[in-house]
This record gives structure tokens, sequence and C-alpha cells, in this order.
């Protein structure tokens, strides 16, 4: 009975060895949010990699109460 628990408790302790890295890859590493997702989830009216745009969007969250901040509930 020992030896099947030390068994069990060696197969749990190397079962996390096995785990992938969580690295992005590809498109979309290190970009800056105004460049979009490239899909259909967006705003509407917004174009994707205008940043301009995405600045003057953030500004109005901000004026018409929308931002987190503030929140303290």
């Amino acid at each position: 009975m020992k030896k099947l628990i030390m068994t069990c408790a060696a197969v749990a302790a190397l079962a996390a060895c096995g785990e992938k890295p969580q690295t992005t890859t590809g498109a979309g590493k290190d970009m800056p949010a105004y460049t979009g997702t490239g899909k259909a989830y967006a705003v509407a009216g917004w174009k994707q990699g205008d940043k301009a745009d995405w600045e003057a969007k953030l500004k109005a969250r901000n004026i018409y109460g929308q931002n987190e901040y503030v929140r303290t509930d």
C-alpha cells in the first residue's frame, strides 16, 4: 500500500513537467492595441489600425463616464 501511495505521489509530481510554454508567436505579438485583431468584433465605425481614432474613442469613453479607475465598488 505504501508503494502505491509513493507511486501516485511521484506521478502527480511529474505531471507538471509536461506543460507547454505559454508564449505568443506570430502575428499579434507585442502589437499596439490600436492595430486591432483582424476580426469583425470591433466597435462599429472604427477602422482597425487607425491610431488617432483609437485615441479619440478612449478619450470619449473617459468623458462619458466609462472610466474603470473611478469605480470603487
